[in-house]
């Protein structure tokens, strides 16, 4: 588990390589290869996050929670696991497998990754009076045209019924506040053990 807590985005990065390897021998719909695809991305956002340039936490930590230890608190490894792997990959895999079997659960992941950006392009770096934070160019290069398109698929289909619509973006909503959101007000614990290195804070408060 401590090694999980430590390394699962470089294990994402590593089934990155793996699924997209894996896609070029296999044969899917233009909207399961594009769930498939934003899984992918998924692991490649959170590498950008936590390992480079990394310092994803720190600055969460500071810019939205004010904190005055940004190596732990509010978010902590602990948490960090939770939501990225447990909620994370578990949702957007999940999506990938069953694909148009429950298009609704593709609908919600998307959303997702949609909240993603909106945070990294406009919310971060307002409150942190910032042009960039780790994860920023990963959510715009990838995530979005990935939504444009998924949803372009999904009307030119017609295969999406009022109860999906319903179901999925009540479920993006949930997976985007319950899911992240409440997750880290919930797990929060000043005085956790479960800390971030040093190189996972702001390159300007690495001496704190």
């Amino acid at each position: 588990m401590n090694f999980m807590r430590r390394h699962w985005f470089d294990v994402g990065f590593v089934l990155a390589l793996g699924v997209s390897l894996s896609l070029l021998f296999t044969t899917l719909t233009p909207i399961s290869l594009l769930l498939w695809i934003s899984l992918i991305a998924l692991f490649i956002h959170q590498f950008e996050e936590y390992r480079f340039p990394g310092y994803f936490p720190g600055m969460v930590n500071l810019t939205l929670f004010a904190s005055k230890q940004p190596d732990r608190y509010p978010l902590n490894t602990h948490t960090a696991l939770i939501v990225n792997v447990i909620v994370g990959w578990f949702f957007y895999f999940l999506a990938a497998v069953l694909s148009e079997r429950a298009i609704w659960l593709g609908i919600a992941t998307i959303l997702v990754s949609v909240g993603n950006s909106i945070a990294h392009t406009v919310l971060f770096n307002l409150k942190g009076k910032t042009f960039y934070n780790p994860g920023m160019i990963t959510a715009d290069m990838l995530f979005v045209p990935i939504a444009v398109t998924f949803f372009w698929l999904i009307l030119q289909a017609n295969i999406v019924t009022l109860f999906d619509w319903i179901i999925g973006i009540g479920l993006g909503i949930a997976l985007n506040y319950i899911g992240i959101v409440k997750l880290i007000d919930w797990l929060k614990d000043e005085q956790t053990t479960y800390i971030f290195p040093k190189r996972c804070l702001p390159p300007t408060t690495k001496e704190v």
